[in-house]
């Protein structure tokens, strides 16, 4: 299978971030070149110090386009996972500001991807500092993300799922095999040992900050049964 240029959206809290790592290593531990794109404006608001207004959304919106742009026009045998894209910056422009200035440009950068996946919402909602506006505008953007491609004619793919379900789901979204149980059981070990006591838990970013750690704490306790 070519390698595929992979645009992940969907509203706040639905591990984005989360699927894209996981996705990379997958595709890396099966010996795929990737190129990720992280989201510009979680680096915005650590910069900042708040979120943006209203004339400062093209901005982030344009700097997300040039982030995945040189990468798009990668050699074919290299994956490009987008973590959002500026049509996210459009449909919070719009339900924020009531502004759809941004959909053109969003839309059209959207056309270089070769399939979108839209995380679902049946994570549970996680606060996360200045970015997240809460549980109850999650439907309403999800709305309108899937009302946007579908005006412009853009396939998408919904991704469900906890944990290494929710990733097996993205997997296959993208044609792929899922991971099966020895291969699922080899990345826990090697996340377990790049973690333990040395770094901050990868789920510490995700949209379900317990599953990783329900995950490891399972490992553990086998590894310490008699």
């Amino acid at each position: 299978m070519n390698a595929l240029r992979v645009a992940i959206v969907g509203a706040e809290s639905t591990g984005k971030s989360w699927i894209t790592s996981a996705l990379a290593d997958v595709l890396r531990a099966r010996g795929q070149a990737v190129h990720t794109v992280d989201e510009v404006l979680r680096h915005w608001c650590d910069r900042a110090g708040r979120t943006p207004q209203r004339h400062e959304q093209m901005a982030i919106a344009q700097q997300q386009a040039n982030c995945a742009h040189p990468m798009a026009q990668q050699a074919p045998d290299t994956w490009l996972l987008s973590d959002t894209t500026p049509l996210m910056t459009a449909v919070y422009s719009h339900l924020l500001f009531d502004d759809e200035r941004l959909y053109p440009m969003a839309l059209a950068h959207q056309t270089l991807y070769d399939i979108t996946l839209v995380m679902g919402l049946d994570l549970p909602w996680v606060a996360d500092g200045l970015q997240r506006d809460g549980p109850q505008v999650r439907g309403p953007v999800d709305t309108l993300v899937r009302q946007a491609l579908e005006r412009s004619g853009l396939a998408y793919r919904v991704v469900y799922g906890q944990g290494p379900q929710r990733l097996n789901n993205a997997l296959l979204a993208l044609g792929l095999a899922g991971e099966d149980a020895s291969a699922q059981h080899l990345r826990d070990q090697a996340q377990f040992a790049i973690n333990q006591g040395r770094s901050v838990w990868q789920c510490n970013d995700c949209s379900d900050p317990a599953c990783e750690h329900k995950l490891f704490s399972r490992l553990v306790a086998q590894r310490s049964a008699p």
